[in-house]
């Protein structure tokens, strides 16, 4: 069975290298005789694992040492409530919503404070990102929260808002590492690895260490509170330890591959490949504004829904899977992570091409 082009958004492709250095070492990790998934993560081979992943994404991110780096569980919707319960100190909080996954966090805060929707693309079905530029922020708000890439929309913001002082925080889960990031403009960086960096089951917070402290809401629970993590190194419980061990896999091939600024040049590759041929298409076109496009996740239509069905049956068959656009907006989406080759956007492309011709 050949590996097949796989545009999923997430659990998504990983790079071919690191799934067969992790299935080599499968039954026995460098002579513990071990798998890592059977390993103790309170051993000595272990402890390395996690602290060697810690310093590669220190290097790759250039993340400044007042800022801790925390590999936790419940995935970036456990964040959702964890944000609001560690940094609503005055129960006050600005969100911009542009997406579906903004929209939950948005929900969730509205239980611990007064949560203020700021902006907003749901007019136009987030097809865009409004502008940031002078927002009515909140003068008592503990901080400003965006999604920085919309999954499910393919927006992205190219301009982080203007905060006016606030601490901003973002959830970078679907362009994690996708491009440089001066992570001094934010008091949390955080995502779920499964889109760009691993497989589910782990949420990396890249957090600024005056905002890790014993004052939380009244009821947090100790495991939700970033201090009880930060101060065990992530290992106050049993981590996902084989899901870090493969992050940091991922984080040795991006390294290998050039760092953060390479992959920029590559992923635009992909992106303008798609969006050029999208935009001249006569069957398919994009559903977002130029000026706002993701270079990681790419939704199009035929603006015919038993078309669209077509497309993505066709497609898989020509081995290109897992096209079908998110259940709430239809469609087709081409996720075009770090992992997916220029080889598999070219295959695409091709396909399409194809497509066009027989159904025009």
């Amino acid at each position: 069975m050949s590996r097949v082009y796989n545009f999923s958004a997430g659990p998504a492709v990983l790079p071919e290298e690191v799934l067969r250095e992790a299935a080599e070492e499968m039954l026995d990790y460098r002579g513990t005789g071990m798998s890592v998934m059977e390993m103790s993560h309170r051993s000595k081979a272990y402890d390395t694992i996690i602290k060697e992943a810690e310093a590669d994404l220190r290097e790759l991110m250039n993340i400044p040492d007042n800022y801790k780096v925390l590999f936790l569980q419940g995935g970036a919707s456990q964040q959702f409530a964890m944000i609001p319960m560690n940094l609503m100190k005055h129960k006050v909080a600005d969100y911009i919503v542009t997406g579906q996954w903004a929209k939950k966090a948005y929900q969730e805060a509205c239980l611990y404070g007064k949560a203020n929707k700021i902006a907003s693309s749901e007019d136009k079905t987030f097809s865009y990102i409004p502008d940031c530029s002078d927002l009515p922020i909140s003068e008592d708000a503990d901080y400003v929260y965006i999604c920085e890439n919309n999954t499910i929309y393919g927006t992205k913001f190219k301009e982080l808002p203007n905060t006016k002082g606030k601490t901003l925080v973002a959830d970078v889960s679907s362009c994690f590492l996708s491009e440089p990031v001066d992570v001094t403009k934010y008091g949390v960086i955080y995502g779920g690895v499964q889109k760009n960096i691993g497989p589910a089951g782990v949420v990396i917070v890249i957090i600024r260490e005056d905002l890790i402290t014993e004052d939380v809401l009244p009821g947090t629970p100790t495991m939700l509170k970033y201090k009880t993590h930060a101060d065990a190194d992530s290992l106050y419980n049993t981590p996902p330890a084989y899901g870090i061990y493969i992050c940091g896999k991922v984080f040795k091939w991006l390294k290998k591959m050039g760092g953060l600024s390479v992959m920029k040049e590559r992923n635009e590759e992909k992106a303008k490949l798609l969006y050029d041929f999208l935009d001249e298409s006569r069957l398919f076109q994009g559903t977002v504004e130029k000026k706002d496009r993701s270079l990681m996740n790419v939704p199009f239509v035929t603006g015919d829904t038993d078309l669209d069905a077509k497309f993505v049956k066709e497609a898989k068959e020509a081995g290109l899977e897992n096209l079908k656009g998110h259940r709430s907006v239809g469609g087709m989406r081409a996720s075009i992570y770090n992992a997916m080759p220029l080889s598999g956007v070219q295959a695409l492309v091709e396909f399409m091409k194809k497509f066009e011709k027989e159904n025009l």
